[in-house]
């Protein structure tokens, strides 16, 4: 069985759509690369021995979250809400502060953790705490931002506390007219906290990224396939037995 001869477009159709399954199923497959790694130092990091901040703060390891400990002072009255958050299933707001480490110039912002929204309308955030207090929690990158629209929200606001749906240190020093360390803390679990600090990454797990990379890589032999079938040949004599 041979093939007829197909037309320009429908060879370039095939071809197309075929390299772009193919190129979305690479895709599905480094994104959950990506996500076993982000888990696999979440997990180190949580019997990973103490580390001394000074040695991380401004050039943190790529590799690996450290678990550090810093004293010192939030700054009063400067916090900001990440909303559009999810945690076990409740949708509501991280909240951030700023906070002065003993001798270090540069801010660190700190997230106290999760509170969910309260019958669709903003949950109540307690008060920061004062004085000089001793934090513990690991050094992580900002979350990611994922495709940003709409600019940096943050000047248009006079009031605090600030929302935001995207999160960037950068901005954030702006913000507030301050150089800020280029991680953030995420504090340890405090059962006596109002704050839910569970720092398992809420995202799409591994598995179903390669799920969809396979779902995708099928598109790509289903082009092939059906391009096959549209263009063979009709076998020999198949007409004469049809009348």
């Amino acid at each position: 069985m041979g093939l007829r001869r197909p037309s320009w477009f429908a060879v370039l159709l095939t071809v197309a759509g075929t390299l772009l399954f193919i190129r979305l199923g690479v895709w599905q497959l480094d994104r959950a690369a990506e996500k076993d790694e982000l888990l696999r130092r979440y997990a180190a990091s949580a019997t990973a021995p103490q580390e001394d901040f000074s040695g991380v703060a401004i050039d943190p390891p790529g590799d690996r979250y450290p678990r550090v400990a810093v004293s010192g002072q939030f700054v009063p009255g400067r916090e900001y809400y990440l909303d559009d958050q999810t945690h076990a299933s409740q949708q509501g707001i991280h909240v951030y502060a700023p906070f002065k480490v003993d001798g270090k110039t540069y801010l660190l912002l700190v997230d106290l953790g999760f509170l969910p929204r309260e019958a669709g309308h903003m949950p109540q955030v307690p008060p920061l705490p004062s004085g000089r207090l001793s934090l513990k929690g690991l050094y992580v990158p900002t979350p990611g931002i994922g495709m940003r629209m709409g600019g940096n929200a943050l000047p248009t606001q006079n009031a605090w506390p600030k929302t935001t749906i995207y999160l960037d240190t950068t901005e954030i020093g702006m913000d507030l007219k301050q150089r800020m360390f280029p991680r953030v803390l995420l504090l340890d679990a405090d059962p006596h906290a109002a704050y839910v600090r569970d720092w398992t990454p809420g995202f799409m797990p591994p598995a179903r990224h390669r799920a969809y990379a396979f779902q995708w890589f099928t598109f790509a032999l289903a082009a092939v396939v059906i391009f096959i079938i549209l263009h063979r040949k009709p076998r020999r004599g198949a007409k004469g037995r049809s009348e």
